[in-house]
Formats: C-alpha cells, structure tokens, sequence
C-alpha cells in the first residue's frame, strides 16, 4: 500500500494515524469515564496517569497527522456530496483538528494547575503549563468535560455520515480509509 494519498484512497500513513488516533480516543472516553467515578486512590491516580499518557499520545500524532496532512492532502469528495454536505463534512474535520489538539492541552494545563505532574507512561514529565490555581483548575476542568462531550457528538456524527456513505450513498467515503482492501474487490462493488 502506498504511503501517499491517491485521488480515491488514502495512504498507509494517513489510514495508521487515524486509526491510532481513533482507538486511544475510545480509550480516553473509556478510562476518563472509569476515573470520574472512583474515590480518590491509587486506582484513580493510575487511570488518570494513564488517561494523561494516553492524551499526551494523541497530542504528538495529532501533531504528526496535521503535518502529514498538510503534504499530503485528502481525496476529493465524492462528485455528488451537496454542498451542505460539503461544509458539514470539512467542518467536522476542522473540528477534529481542532479538538486533538484543544483536549490534551487543557488536561495539561488542568493537571498543571492542580499541581499534578503530567507524566508520559512514566518515561518522562512534561513541563507545567500554567503554576497551581484553583480557579484555572475549575475552569479547564468544565472545558475538558464540554470539549469531551463535543468530540463524542462529533465522533458519533462522523461514524454515521461515513455508514450513510457506505450503505446509503454506495460510494467509497468509508472504504478509501480502510486498509487493505483490494482495489478491483472495491471498484465492482460501487457498480
């Protein structure tokens, strides 16, 4: 497969990191909603170390991804996308871009003004953003908790426009960010 987008699929690297992407962000929700819930302790303390690990990941490929992307731009639209359609979909890809970066960063700074250090799978600690604050901390933590909320929508909206692509429109919106799918296999099924 190769490394690069074509006008119908995208490339290997494209497809690896937003499928990574993808997966830790499920992880997020997963052990973000565990945490929320336990009484302060060492099991806790070890999901949001992990939670942060994990967020600081997604921030370093979201970095990778917006610097692939950027060389390496998607495949066109399918030709009969309305232009609403069009909108809503680039806007729901800004949106992405937008929140890979915004997440990590305010759980950063929420850990930093809480005076919690952000570790990377205990390898290495990264810099406080901000000093300790009890007022930042509130704040960034009703952000964090709104934007994650946002990225669910916005997941949720994603799945489903690339289901209605799929099994609705019959194009290959879905399929062209799947891989290892045979071309020839691909091309007889949208006849």
């Amino acid at each position: 497969m190769p490394n690069h987008s074509t006008p119908t699929r995208y490339g290997a690297v494209a497809q690896l990191l937003h499928w990574a992407i993808a997966a830790l962000i499920v992880a997020q929700f997963v052990l973000g909603r565990t945490a929320v819930d336990l009484p302060l302790g060492a099991h806790k303390l070890g999901l949001l170390a992990r939670h942060k690990s994990i967020g600081m990941t997604v921030l370093m490929l979201a970095v990778l991804r917006l610097l692939w992307r950027l060389g390496h731009p998607p495949p066109a639209l399918p030709d009969g996308m309305r232009p609403l359609e069009r909108v809503v979909a680039r806007g729901t890809h800004v949106a992405f871009y937008v929140l890979l970066f915004v997440m990590p960063i305010t759980g950063w700074m929420m850990s930093s003004a809480k005076n919690y250090s952000v570790s990377w799978f205990g390898l290495f600690t990264w810099p406080d953003l901000i000093g300790k604050n009890a007022a930042a901390f509130d704040a960034l933590r009703t952000i964090h908790d709104t934007l994650s909320g946002a990225l669910f929508a916005i997941a949720v909206l994603h799945i489903l426009a690339a289901l209605k692509h799929h099994f609705w429109n019959r194009d290959n919106v879905l399929l062209r960010m799947l891989p290892g799918l045979d071309r020839a296999k691909e091309a007889r099924r949208m006849r």
